[in-house]
């Protein structure tokens, strides 16, 4: 494996280790440090404004500035939690802070570290303000009560380990939103079950797939490197899912222009005509219509050896930093590419990329619908694409 790639991976690990729990040995913390995770659902009741307001001397209603609003403003009730009693009262406290200072919103959730009274001491802690979706039909202006809304808490792991799947928290808590109701009829059938298994639902995908398909997934990498279409046949519904959430956290979407990847999407379908098609009847999995690089083979290995650890916030980062060192060669090509239109020693140092990067089949043409619409980029591009084929037949 390459030596950056190496020490990329050691140092995550390490950092992902020390920010776990505030002290004791890395041996003393591991047997706890993944399997235990929390959630906490409160209702939360905030109070008109105008039930606070202060007439003026003439009667008239006074016009100051609102004030900060107090835990007066509003009630925060439990609803349900595996927390220990004496943990939940502190992560109470936490949550009336954030609101006292307005830093929750609506389906939008942030992460913090909290110290509670549980074995991990300091843990991650992911928290969202929900509002049902049937509030703002039945909220009338004739009260002064707010629509009762929800705050939802899930804890596990550290603060920047969790911070790595807040928008997949945030897409996950939007399932309470049509199942919550005032009168808490479904907390047994589906709020508590579905709190539970945030986990395992949110964190672990990523996990499940590399342990699932171990030097095969050298072939998943390459597929998100290169947009092909991934097809799942006869598997349940849980591997499908663990699947296309990895694709879709090891895509580029988000890192490159959103008109490439639309381009790029539709250049990589027609160019191979053919999906990458997973078949997981057998034992294992097996895969057709596949590719890899060189440079897909190094990071699989590096999943190898984080599955060592078993520590899902390992896996999640090592795929973010996959995708930031293509984003990487990727810049690092185009830039070659504009020194070549005009230096012929430029173009050798492009060949040289090229042959040395691990995805210079991919990088070349992500470049290439990037300068579709550059004539002096197109001739070089077109010189390279010989060369990679060139290197190919060889």
């Amino acid at each position: 494996m390459l030596p950056s790639l190496q020490e990329s991976v050691d140092g995550d690990e390490r950092e992902l280790e020390s920010s776990e729990e505030g002290g004791g040995s890395a041996e003393e913390r591991r047997p706890e440090r993944y399997s235990n995770s929390y959630y906490c659902l409160y209702s939360y009741q905030g109070y008109s404004s105008s039930e606070q307001a202060v007439d003026s001397d003439d009667g008239s209603p006074s016009s100051a500035a609102p004030e900060t609003p107090s835990a007066e403003d509003f009630s925060l009730s439990l609803v349900d939690t595996n927390l220990p009693a004496e943990a939940e009262t502190e992560l109470r406290s936490f949550i009336v802070k954030r609101l006292i200072k307005g830093a929750l919103f609506e389906g939008m959730g942030n992460v913090a570290s909290v110290e509670l009274s549980i074995p991990e001491f300091r843990v991650g802690c992911y928290y969202c303000l929900l509002q049902q979706e049937k509030l703002l039909e039945t909220a009338t202006v004739e009260t002064n009560i707010s629509p009762p809304e929800y705050v939802t808490c899930f804890l596990g792991g550290s603060e920047k380990g969790l911070e790595l799947f807040r928008l997949e928290l945030d897409i996950y808590v939007q399932g309470l939103k049509t199942n919550l109701d005032s009168e808490k009829s479904n907390l047994e059938t589906y709020i508590k079950p579905y709190l539970r298994s945030w986990f395992e639902d949110s964190v672990c995908p990523i996990q499940r797939v590399g342990q699932l398909f171990q030097e095969k997934l050298t072939f998943l990498l390459h597929a998100a490197l290169s947009y092909t279409p991934v097809e799942v046949k006869n598997s349940d519904e849980r591997i499908k899912k663990d699947i296309h959430r990895f694709l879709s956290a090891a895509s580029l979407q988000g890192l490159i222009q959103e008109g490439t990847m639309t381009s790029l999407c539709i250049a990589m379908t027609e160019e191979h005509h053919k999906s990458v098609v997973i078949d997981c009847s057998g034992p294992q999995p097996q895969f057709h219509n596949a590719g890899s690089n060189k440079f897909c083979d190094d990071w699989m290995q590096a999943f190898l050896n984080g599955a060592e650890g078993g520590n899902p916030f390992l896996f999640r980062q090592i795929l973010e930093n996959f995708k930031l060192k293509a984003i990487q060669d990727t810049n690092n090509l185009k830039r070659f590419i504009r020194q070549a239109e005009m230096n012929h020693y430029a173009l050798f140092k492009c060949f040289v990329f090229l042959k040395n990067c691990g995805s210079g089949d991919v990088l070349l043409k992500i470049v290439k619908v990037e300068q579709a619409e550059m004539p002096e980029a197109k001739n070089v591009i077109t010189v390279l694409e010989e060369f990679m084929r060139e290197t190919a037949v060889a």
